[in-house]
């Protein structure tokens, strides 16, 4: 059989989404049906988070600008709506194709509830050809595609950009399910578990990015970036920090051309006054001085996803300041000098103190630690509260806020067989921060350790994860617990435990 669309008639309920958000929406690409191949494009979370990821607006365009296919979208409102599409209000089973994009772990957990809603079976063995072929991509994915290898068909290593273009045609041509996933088995950068022989699967990406556009398509108010016309302005991060996945799973690093960037937020303008600069690091940029001044210099207002406290000239950010931030944030991920060092960030407490003094004139200041790395002892801990007081020493005027989350290992990075810090070590060095800030004026927000451990079992997990997400009842931490007393898995061995060198890795089929 050919995988193309079932009813060549978009369904037009006036759902949620048609009735309401889709209203709302610029640039949504509503397309006939007809001969062409149906994909649904699944982010598996809300609407309002979903709208906010580029990668997926990425994926949308590259789609639909194809004639042979259409693409419409799905998200998951825990369970209030069905997951039906954006454009048309189909549900899953409507598809040819339905493609799940995960960015983080913790989505795995809405998988199953939204297969059982779509009436898709969870085991691939009891798919047949009325059912879409299920697939999965994202960074998550391209770390470690174990968990969901027992629930989908395919799964996407690496670039969507570098993946999708040599699917379609498979996925389009004459021929049973099975005959479809040998064929796709053998495309590079595809993991199809049910042909899978030993070989290794490698990491597929663009050389050049500076032909494939990356920047809102789909523009929203009802989004948490629904201000902002985002673009992307480089991929890959070559600092290697030992605990981060980015500089693995996006590497090598690649910048966009400045006249392309430039030419491309101009277009933007006529939807948003505003520009938001995505990537791992916007100010490696080689030329970011003179991307901001050309914004400048067309009247768009910009902000930065994310930046480096070294280096940082006042020149920098006092253009980030007109550009309409009042803030910024700063990542030393460690208060101790040792621990700095361990992870790789390249930067001293000289550094990050005058990155501080510089940047006082902005009217908040962020910092981003971590707790629970590697080797990390109670002073370690101690050390972020003396350098959070000396940096508010230095920009007294400013709101000062520190941000502190649980070391979680990753998948293919430096450090994939560390295990977490304990929940009540964790709870113990937070608690030595907050008595050690208390009535200094500056704020504290720290993340659940207990959610790190779920991340972290899933970001290092083995197909054994597969049946735990098969049974978890709620988006939950008590419904995780559940699901992993019923299976009688040791969270620990995911979680906590060190794993020996000679422990075989659940990613090992992955080549970064």
């Amino acid at each position: 059989m050919a995988y193309l669309s079932k009813d060549g008639t978009p369904n037009r309920r006036n759902t949620y989404w048609s009735g309401g958000v889709i209203a709302h929406e610029q640039g949504t690409v509503v397309k006939d049906w007809g001969w062409r191949l149906p994909i649904a494009l699944v982010y598996p979370n809300r609407y309002y988070l979903g709208m906010s990821n580029l990668g997926l607006q990425v994926i949308y365009k590259q789609l639909n600008d194809r004639d042979d296919t259409v693409c419409e979208r799905v998200f998951w409102e825990g369970g209030q709506r069905p997951p039906e599409s954006i454009e048309s209000a189909r549900g899953l089973g409507d598809y040819s194709c339905v493609a799940f994009s995960f960015s983080y772990e913790l989505d795995y957990l809405n998988l199953a509830p939204m297969l059982k809603a779509a009436g898709i079976p969870f085991n691939p063995a009891e798919r047949t050809d009325d059912h879409p072929i299920l697939m999965a991509g994202g960074p998550a994915v391209t770390a470690n595609p174990a968990p969901l290898a027992p629930i989908f068909d395919v799964l996407a290593i690496g670039e969507a950009e570098a993946i999708l273009p040599a699917a379609v045609p498979v996925l389009t041509a004459e021929g049973h399910r099975n005959e479809i996933l040998r064929k796709l088995s053998s495309l590079p950068g595809f993991y199809v578990p049910s042909q899978y022989t030993g070989q290794v699967i490698k990491r597929q990406y663009l050389a050049d990015i500076s032909h494939s556009p990356a920047h809102s398509v789909v523009l929203t108010q009802d989004t948490e970036l629904g201000k902002l016309f985002l673009l992307e302005v480089e991929r890959g991060c070559s600092w290697g920090c030992r605990f981060c996945l980015v500089s693995r799973a996006f590497c090598p690093t690649r910048f966009r051309p400045l006249g392309t960037l430039l030419s491309q937020a101009k277009e933007g303008l006529r939807y948003r006054n505003r520009i938001g600069l995505v990537g791992p690091v916007v100010t490696d940029h080689p030329e970011i001085e003179e991307l901001l001044r050309g914004l400048q210099a067309i009247g768009a207002g910009f902000s930065l996803s994310s930046l480096r406290l070294k280096p940082l000239p006042t020149s920098l950010l006092k253009l980030i300041r007109e550009g309409g931030a009042n803030g910024i944030a700063l990542a030393p991920e460690a208060g101790s000098e040792r621990l700095r060092r361990l992870i790789g960030k390249g930067f001293n407490e000289d550094d990050i103190l005058g990155a501080v003094e510089r940047a006082a004139f902005f009217k908040q200041l962020k910092l981003y630690f971590m707790l629970g790395l590697p080797t990390e002892t109670d002073e370690d801990a101690t050390a972020i509260v003396k350098l959070a007081l000396e940096c508010k020493e230095r920009a007294r005027e400013t709101r000062l806020s520190i941000n502190i989350a649980p070391f979680v290992p990753k998948a293919s990075t430096p450090f994939e067989r560390y295990g977490m810090a304990s929940a009540p070590i964790l709870a113990s060095r937070l608690r030595l921060i907050s008595e050690g800030l208390r009535g200094s004026g500056i704020d504290i927000k720290s993340e659940s350790p207990e959610w790190g451990q779920v991340q972290a079992a899933l970001s290092r997990g083995d197909n054994r994860i597969a049946e735990v997400l098969s049974i978890v009842e709620t988006n939950s931490l008590a419904g995780w617990r559940r699901a992993i007393t019923k299976t009688e898995l040791d969270m620990a061995h995911y979680a906590t435990d060190t794993w020996k060198e000679n422990t075989i890795l659940p990613w090992a089929a992955v080549e970064m």
